[in-house]
């Protein structure tokens, strides 16, 4: 039995990024997918490393994960386990939740009252509602209202986040977690918390997580599209970019995906201009924003320049 090399893939949401949040979204990537990645070191397994890394981009202000009105979803690949959570409030890490879902309840989806109550009985602090919103939040909002406004545009400024790892037992697993779209019509649930949508895993085949447009996602069932590619041989970047292609032409929506497959390749695509994403492999960190773009460096040498606060 030869142990798997572990592998994890984060991305921080695809759509639009403006120049000045580029370096923040970079930044939060690469830390998220460095302290999932160490998990992994420590030999946790793949769900551990994927609510850490998320959990970190939930508590980074660059990211809308973790804001407002919340949606997120965690799978095991190992049995198809999954727990998820929608129209939460007034909670810091709406990850967190999913996993107790997952793994104190016998369903998988819990929604706004009654998730809010499930979170009291586990002991989950609230935060007051105001902490969780970002002063850009307030202002995109205020701007939304206005009567000329297009809240398209604002929308592809959006910061859902995601996670999918392999760990040395070759158990995969994802995670995603949203504050979903400002100005939505009251009780609007997205992709992120739909099986098959915001995230699938499977040992079988992989794990995915995916951002973009949510109703376009739910349409073409996205995550498990991709691993159904997978099935058929395809590589993690031939299946990502064959499903995000047929969702594009489809339903003419725009998203990515972070992908890795059971023998730990894996793949960072998007249709949008552009969507932060880092992966760490053999202790090697890449990440990016830019179709095309990938700086490599060595995991060592990117946690010394985390720790001097580069």
């Amino acid at each position: 039995f030869s142990r798997m090399k572990p592998v994890i893939v984060v991305h921080g949401g695809a759509g639009r990024i403006f120049k000045e949040r580029e370096e923040g979204y970079r930044a939060g990537v690469v830390r998220a997918a460095l302290r999932g990645y160490r998990v992994l070191g420590q030999g946790g397994s793949a769900v551990d490393a994927v609510e850490e890394a998320v959990r970190s981009m939930e508590d980074d202000p660059h990211f809308n994960a973790g804001e407002v009105e919340m949606d997120a979803i965690i799978m095991d690949g190992k049995n198809l386990d999954s727990g998820a959570v929608s129209a939460v409030k007034c909670i810091a890490n709406p990850i967190k939740l999913a996993r107790l879902v997952m793994e104190k309840t016998k369903h998988m989806l819990l929604t706004d009252h009654g998730a809010h109550l499930f979170a009291q009985t586990m002991g989950i602090p609230e935060v007051p509602g105001e902490k969780l919103i970002t002063e850009r939040s307030r202002e995109r909002w205020k701007k939304n209202l206005e009567p000329d406004s297009n809240p398209e545009e604002f929308q592809k400024d959006l910061g859902t986040v995601g996670a999918v790892a392999i760990d040395s037992e070759g158990n995969v697993a994802c995670a995603t977690s949203t504050g979903g779209l400002s100005n939505k019509l009251i009780g609007r649930v997205g992709d992120t918390a739909c099986i098959g949508s915001g995230g699938y895993a499977d040992n079988h085949s992989g794990a995915t997580s995916t951002t973009g447009h949510g109703e376009s996602i739910m349409k073409v069932v996205l995550a498990r599209l991709i691993l159904h590619h997978m099935e058929q041989g395809m590589s993690p970047e031939v299946a990502a970019d064959t499903a995000l292609d047929y969702m594009k032409t489809r339903v003419g929506g725009l998203g990515g995906v972070i992908v890795v497959n059971k023998a730990g390749e894996w793949a960072a695509r998007f249709s949008t201009k552009q969507m932060s994403w880092a992966a760490v492999e053999d202790d090697n960190l890449h990440f990016g924003i830019y179709a095309g773009e990938k700086h490599t460096k060595l995991v060592d040498e990117a946690l010394a320049s985390e720790r001097e606060g580069l």
